[in-house]
C-alpha cells in the first residue's frame, strides 16, 4: 500500500507522486525548460523562518530542526523537496504556514510556563494555516479597496483543520493554533 491511490496508480513515495504529476502534465512530451520554479507549502520553519525562502542547504537543515516542532508535516515536507530537486533543476522555494504568525508579539505566543522550555524546546504559540490567512487578508484588502496596513479584522480558517487569527494593522497579533494544533478550535481528527 503506497502513500496515496492516484488514479489507479500506487504512489509510494513522493518520487513516484511527482513523476506521475509530470506525466499527467505531459512534461514527458518535451522541455520542462517552461517549469522555471517549484514552491513548496512547508508546514513549519520554526523560529528561524518567517518569510518565503529560496530553498539552500541551510534553508532545509531549519526545516529539518524544526520536526519536533511538526513530526507529522516536515519530514515529508523535506521528501517533496528532495524529490522535486532530483527531477527538475530550478529554484524552489518553500512558504511556511508558520510565517504569517511571525508578528505575534511575546505576550500572545509565550505561555506560562517556566521559561527554559521556550528557550531550549522553542514551546510557545506558533500559528498556523498561514498561507491561508495571508489569502484571505490579501483578498479582503482587494475587495474593501484598503490597504493590507489599515485592516483590523478576524479570520476564521474552517475545513477539517480549523483557526482562527485575529489581525490588527494588516498583522497577525493573536491565534487559536500553539505549538501544536490541539488547543483551539475542534478540528476533524
Amino acid at each position: 500500500m503506497g502513500l496515496y491511490d492516484l488514479m489507479g496508480i500506487n504512489v509510494s513515495n513522493h518520487r513516484i507522486g511527482l513523476n506521475k504529476v509530470w506525466e499527467l502534465l505531459h512534461v514527458d512530451r518535451g522541455s520542462s525548460s517552461n517549469i522555471c520554479t517549484v514552491g513548496h507549502r512547508v508546514a513549519h520553519g520554526g523560529e528561524a523562518l518567517t518569510k518565503p525562502a529560496l530553498v539552500t542547504d541551510s534553508v532545509k537543515q531549519a526545516i529539518g530542526e524544526a520536526v519536533p516542532l511538526a513530526p507529522l508535516h516536515n519530514p515529508t515536507n523535506l521528501e517533496g523537496i528532495k524529490a522535486a530537486e532530483e527531477l527538475i533543476k530550478c529554484p524552489q522555494v518553500a512558504v511556511f504556514d508558520t510565517s504569517f504568525h511571525s508578528t505575534l508579539p511575546p505576550y500572545a505566543y509565550m505561555y506560562a510556563l517556566p521559561l527554559t522550555l521556550y528557550k531550549e524546546l522553542g514551546v510557545r504559540r506558533y500559528g498556523f494555516h498561514g498561507t491561508s490567512y495571508q489569502f484571505v487578508l490579501d483578498e479582503s484588502a482587494s475587495l474593501l479597496r484598503k490597504s493590507k496596513d489599515s485592516l483590523n479584522i478576524i479570520i476564521c480558517h474552517l475545513g477539517a483543520g480549523a483557526s482562527m487569527a485575529a489581525i490588527r494593522e494588516g498583522k497577525c497579533i493573536d491565534t487559536t493554533m500553539g505549538v501544536t494544533p490541539l488547543e483551539g478550535l475542534v478540528m476533524a481528527t
